[in-house]
């Protein structure tokens, strides 16, 4: 026992220096100056942007119950999201295991053999012959094993740092996804309602295009008219005629893509997506926040920045390599030829020591491992401050664009409004020849081109907005978490 007393108290002071932690200390990085206050560029003349916060969930302000359900449905059941949960789960195992690493490794065995040996053996050896002889004896073996590595120079600190660093950078990378899916099922669901518009656009103008043909028929019948106009009048039909099935192949498009989104098979298209006519709008000016608000939201930046902490971390997990690492061992047992005798006190045995081992003096591969860890944080730092530069392009130029979809909006409204008046009373004035055939079918070609391009610019508008919640980087915040969708096996 006083033995035990001696070692203990050698190891003490290597507990005691446990507390020193090699390698560099993490600092948060420093962020671009846009990024720390004040509003962005292209909100400040645009009266259809606000500067209030973004709020958690961007889609309810469309106020359209068909969106905010298939973006609710799409974040709890959506395969990517379910991917990233897993990732997820894996990190905070890893974490779990390096936490590990700070408790003492324990192994209780128990064991029991029966062991025969024949006396022959012993001839074969120059013993003297004898009668061969049979041995026969039991083995009871109880025991039970401790080990503990003293962090004397903090690599299992760092260890879980790099590992806590990693669990909350796939906790951003899942909010990530949640991001894009939000946005990607909202924008499915934009494209459909879209091109139903515009196909039901293309219907109506194929409708007006078709009486007019039916009228310059009647003309050229009477005398009015010549072949040539009958044929104009056709080719502009079969114009607009031809739009028509683009248009409902991408509405299926969409369709599809948005069950998947959702995490259905294609084929399960949703019934209000299907009966969608006209895509949503916003009534309300579009909130931004600023750029502060924006990197401290933006999930790819805070997982680039938590994987910089981690990274960071593995500088001092290499640099403590360079150092000794002591471990404390301990072992106690028991051992019988007899059950009775196993719990006698001549039965005990145990052992208890330090252990030592240091990489010394060739420390070439440590300090290869320094410069590789050194390099990664740097590339991860790199990565940080692209990410902070990235979110805040992609915010100004989702502005720019949206801003430039609803001018060209605005502007395409008074056409159409336009065109199709000067269609009606060129309409009216050829039926009385006041206006040759060739003035009505430049005004029905106009009002057709006029209608058309502002159902694609009411498309644009609403992509314009989705791009811009997107790069706004909201939408994840109190969202469900992944499960199996049970409805659908039922």
């Amino acid at each position: 026992m006083t033995r035990m007393v001696r070692i203990l108290g050698l190891a003490l002071p290597a507990l005691a220096l446990s507390a020193c932690v090699v390698g560099p200390n993490y600092s948060h990085p420093t962020t671009p100056v846009p990024a720390t206050g004040g509003g962005f560029v292209e909100a400040s003349h645009n009266a259809a942007i606000a500067a209030t916060p973004l709020p958690d969930h961007w889609w309810r302000l469309y106020d359209d119950p068909a969106v905010d359900r298939l973006v609710t449905e799409a974040l709890a059941h959506n395969t990517d999201i379910r991917v990233a949960a897993a990732n997820l789960e894996r990190a905070r195992a890893v974490l779990s295991e390096q936490t590990g690493a700070r408790l003492p490794t324990t192994s209780p065995s128990a064991q029991y053999s029966r062991q025969q040996a024949n006396s022959a053996s012993a001839a074969a050896f120059g013993g003297a012959a004898a009668a061969p002889q049979t041995f026969r004896f039991d083995s009871f073996k109880l025991g039970f094993d401790a080990s503990y590595e003293v962090d004397l120079f903090g690599g299992v600190t760092r260890a879980i740092e790099a590992a806590r660093g990693d669990a909350q950078a796939a906790q951003a990378q899942l909010d990530a996804a949640r991001v894009s899916v939000a946005a990607e099922t909202a924008r499915a669901y934009a494209s459909a309602c879209s091109n139903a518009a515009q196909r039901a656009v293309a219907i109506e103008t194929v409708a007006l295009q078709q009486r007019t043909l039916g009228l310059t028929n009647t003309l050229f019948t009477a005398g009015r008219g010549t072949r040539r106009d009958v044929e104009r009048a056709d080719v502009l039909l079969a114009q607009t005629q031809a739009s028509i099935p683009g248009f409902e192949a991408e509405r299926r498009a969409s369709l599809y893509a948005l069950a998947v989104l959702t995490g259905l098979p294609p084929e399960q298209v949703d019934a209000a997506a299907d009966a969608c006519k006209a895509p949503p709008t916003m009534h309300t000016v579009v909130p931004v926040g600023d750029g502060a608000a924006l990197i401290a939201r933006r999930p790819d930046v805070r997982a680039a920045e938590r994987t910089l902490a981690a990274d960071t971390a593995r500088v001092g997990v290499a640099v403590a390599d360079l150092y000794p690492k002591i471990s404390l061992l301990g072992s106690i047992g028991l051992n019988a030829t007899r059950g009775s005798q196993l719990f006698k006190s001549s039965a005990a045995n145990y052992s208890f020591g330090p252990l030592i081992s240091w990489s010394f003096p060739n420390q070439t591969v440590a300090r290869a491992r320094i410069r590789q860890a050194r390099a990664g944080a740097d590339a991860s730092l790199a990565t940080f401050d692209g990410k902070v530069l990235g979110a805040l392009s992609e915010v100004e130029q989702a502005l720019a664009r949206y801003a430039g979809a609803l001018e060209r909006n605005a502007a395409l409204r008074r056409a159409e409004a336009a065109s199709t008046s000067a269609a009606k009373l060129s309409q009216v004035r050829f039926t009385y020849g006041a206006d040759s055939f060739l003035l009505l079918i430049e005004a029905e070609r106009d009002r057709a081109d006029a209608r058309a391009a502002l159902a694609q610019s009411d498309a644009a508008v609403a992509d314009a907005q989705i791009s811009l919640f997107k790069a706004l980087g909201g939408g994840w915040e109190d969202a469900p978490a992944p499960t199996r969708r049970e409805a659908a096996a039922q």
